[in-house]
Formats: structure tokens, sequence, C-alpha cells
């Protein structure tokens, strides 16, 4: 990874341009952003590490989109947070 890429997709997070994943898991009710990614390629590259990861947890059903947004924090939102 290049020393330019985290100013740039800081950047284009606060222009709304970033690549993000977002994961929805059923048993538990959680949706988990990953991100940001400059392109949606990149995104696609990275995703499927992230929802094996995810997958380990034995949730109950696991769904995700990529989005193309602004995003901040939060990055994991539980149905008990809202």
């Amino acid at each position: 990874m290049g020393p330019l890429i985290r100013p740039l997709r800081s950047f284009a997070n606060g222009l709304g341009l970033a690549w993000w994943g977002r994961v929805q898991t059923q048993g538990p009710d959680v949706t988990y952003w990953f991100g940001p990614f400059v392109t949606r390629k990149s995104l696609e590259s990275q995703l499927p590490s992230f929802l094996e990861d995810l997958a380990s947890e034995s949730p109950a059903h696991i769904s995700h989109s990529c989005v193309r947004c602004r995003r901040g924090e939060p990055f994991t939102i539980s149905a008990d947070d809202g």
C-alpha cells in the first residue's frame, strides 16, 4: 500500500465518493461498515476475508452490499444501540 492511499481514502470519503461494504447479520442483528475504499474493485477484493471473519462468529444470516457514500463512526451498529 502506497503512502498516499490513506489520505486518498479519507478525501474520497469526505466527498462521499468512497466505497463501503455494508454487511448485515441476523442472530445477532448487527450492521457492520467495512471501508473506505477508493474503488469498488478494491472493496470487492477485500470483502470476502471480512465476510469470512464474520462467518466464523456463526451468525444466523449474513447479507452485504457495496455502497458509495460518506461514512463516519460508528462502524458497527447493534440493534440494541438504536
